[in-house]
């Protein structure tokens, strides 16, 4: 059995943090449609554990439809001043509302406020209504607790596949791909 790549992924993702890496956690997030149209998209990877790689969004966002009708995607995390990448692919599978819940308490309010207001990715009518809407939200949950939207969600992607590369000089890269087969991970180097 190979070594295990989730471990190995968070101990990059570590060393990203240590170095001071911007932004470390940022996940490019590749979801298509039902048709196979594509998309990609910046997020902030939440939870990575042996079972997959978190995130949250708003499900009536483009991305959140995507992956309700097509439950695949890939994910690329990009360390530059490392030479380090690291390419996800997998099912994507939606949480529970407690998780939701649960997460959606740790954010600030500033960000809650925006989350409960904004109704991601349709077409804007103005900034300015978004404005209003916003400032709307904060009268009416002034003290209280900002509720989670209902379509606010958590998703983990489950990885199938997990690519660690990293920049060796005159393009001769170090790839190593982990192929899941049942509980266990298989490994192959790729050509660079």
């Amino acid at each position: 059995m190979a070594a295990d790549p989730i471990l190995r992924f968070r101990r990059w993702l570590r060393d990203a943090e240590r170095a001071g890496a911007p932004l470390c956690e940022a996940m490019a997030l590749a979801t298509a449609t039902r048709d196979g149209v594509p998309s990609l998209r910046l997020v902030l990877l939440k939870q990575a554990d042996p079972q997959g790689f978190v995130f949250f969004t708003d499900a009536r966002s483009r991305k959140g439809r995507e992956l309700r009708a097509n439950p695949r995607a890939a994910a690329t995390f990009h360390w530059n001043t490392m030479g380090r990448q690291v390419r996800v692919e997998g099912r994507v599978v939606e949480l529970p509302g407690a998780d939701a819940d649960a997460y959606w308490a740790t954010r600030p309010r500033g960000s809650q406020l925006s989350g409960a207001t904004s109704f991601q990715s349709r077409a804007l009518v103005s900034r300015a209504a978004l404005v209003a809407r916003r400032r709307a939200a904060e009268r009416r949950f002034a003290g209280i607790a900002v509720p989670r939207p209902v379509d606010w969600r958590g998703f983990r992607l489950v990885p199938s596949s997990i690519e660690f590369w990293t920049h060796r000089d005159d393009r001769l890269h170090h790839r190593e791909l982990f192929t899941r087969r049942g509980s266990a991970w298989r490994t192959a180097l790729l050509e660079p």
